[in-house]
């Protein structure tokens, strides 16, 4: 009997691989208890342009069941992973965006990495576990929501965040470095 899966895209190797960053950036945050900024900064570096990457290598998809779709992740589940982060970023949480998201492109907005991480967690989180219920609605509904959200929502999330990162690792390592 031939093997069905092979002819199935929502289980081919970008999905996979797609889900395997997502799962590791679920953990991480999911995890934080005993990390560092340092560690976390450092983490959020090498992750999010992967998380990125693979985002942009995702099947398009149109779910031929919409209403198959479902969120997970409850508001506590949000609060738990912003309040964690914001406690251990401090005055580091808070920066400055430009967004083209918002009407005004070329007004300054306040923006913040743990909201924005806990924001970018949420997507992730819902994308895995309805990828976990394993029926095929559900996958198409995962894949496909994943890729909208990452044109709208957690994408721009991730280049904010990326900047603020980058400018925290290497402006802190120049103020403190003897040169």
């Amino acid at each position: 009997m031939a093997d069905q899966t092979t002819d199935d895209i929502t289980l081919s190797k970008p999905i996979i691989e797609m889900a395997t960053v997502a799962n590791e950036f679920c953990y991480f945050f999911e995890t934080l208890e005993k990390k560092d900024k340092e560690t976390i900064f450092d983490f959020i570096q090498r992750i999010l342009p992967l998380l990125y990457l693979k985002g942009t290598l995702l099947p398009h998809i149109s779910p031929s069941h919409p209403e198959a779709n479902e969120r997970f992740v409850t508001e506590e589940q949000w609060e738990r992973v912003f309040t964690e982060l914001r406690d251990k970023f401090g005055k580091d949480d808070e920066y400055w965006i430009i967004d083209p998201q918002y009407i005004n492109e070329t007004e300054p907005l306040k923006a913040s990495l743990s909201e924005n991480i806990a924001d970018i967690y949420q997507d992730m989180k819902d994308f895995l576990m309805l990828l976990q219920k394993n029926t095929l609605a559900a996958r198409e509904n995962a894949i496909s929501e994943c890729s909208i959200l990452l044109g709208n929502h957690w994408g721009y999330r991730v280049g904010n965040i990326f900047s603020r990162i980058h400018h925290l690792i290497y402006f802190e390592e120049e103020i403190d470095s003897p040169y």
